[in-house]
């Protein structure tokens, strides 16, 4: 294995292993596999940002509550994918067909 030794290129080398790993990890593809329970960072690693996000409820004490949206992508062609989370995890997940 080659180790990245120079200075100058060990944040160049560690932001382009960055890029590709999320390029990889976000596939509109795996957005059928979101499942209840899974946490947002996984949910993020798995299918990337979402392209809407909205806030239910967001009360002192109370877990929050928010909804994450994904539109129509070529790798998920018409469907909207709108996955809603409680306190940090999945609590549903709702695909529509978009015309």
């Amino acid at each position: 294995m080659h180790r990245v030794t120079h200075p100058t290129l060990a944040p160049l080398a560690a932001a382009l292993l960055l890029a590709s790993a999320s390029a990889l990890a976000a596939d509109a593809g795996e957005r059928k596999f979101i499942r209840k329970g899974m946490g947002e960072g996984e949910v993020v690693l798995k299918i990337g940002q979402p392209d809407h996000e909205a806030l239910l409820r967001a009360v002192r004490g109370q877990p929050e509550e928010k909804t994450w949206t994904y539109f129509p992508n070529a790798r998920d062609p018409q469907t909207l994918t709108i996955v809603r989370f409680h306190a940090g995890r999945v609590a549903e997940v709702e695909r529509k067909i978009a015309r």
